[in-house]
């Protein structure tokens, strides 16, 4: 009985041996095709179909006005001065929309704020930055409140 120099077994196991290393090589092309797919989402944080920071932007200009009148009022009641009040208000407002967006998964910014005055009327414009996983959205923000009463 003759035997071949290179293999000294039965074709079952030269067998089973290739299907493992098809199997082996199979699985380390789709685990680089899935993190290729990883990579390439990447670049797209934009998703048409998310809307919750489109929403979150509604309730920011509808909220904005009045909670800054509100707090500033109740911070010169309890003795502010009135730029200190507007200035704490602001810092206030910040805190509360952030913590408000974290409870509904989005960032919530308010960028720059200012404050200018005109015979004890002041206007605050801040640019609000709202992001999630899937969308960014910058728009400014703009408050009247009225102190000269």
């Amino acid at each position: 009985m003759r035997r071949s120099k290179h293999y000294d077994g039965d074709d079952g196991d030269m067998a089973q041996m290739l299907l493992a290393a098809g199997v082996v090589l199979l699985m380390s092309l789709l685990s680089m095709a899935v993190y290729g797919v990883k990579v390439a989402g990447l670049g797209q944080p934009y998703d048409p179909a998310s809307d919750a920071v489109i929403d979150m932007s509604v309730e920011l200009q509808t909220a904005f006005q009045p909670l800054l009148e509100n707090r500033t009022n109740d911070l010169i009641a309890a003795g502010l001065g009135d730029e200190e009040a507007i200035w704490t208000a602001i810092n206030w407002t910040h805190d509360d929309m952030l913590h408000h967006g974290e409870i509904r998964g989005v960032e919530v910014k308010l960028l720059n704020p200012q404050v200018s005055e005109d015979g004890g009327v002041y206007t605050i414009v801040a640019d609000a930055g709202i992001a999630d996983r899937h969308a960014r959205l910058s728009h400014q923000l703009s408050a009247v409140v009225d102190l000269s009463e």
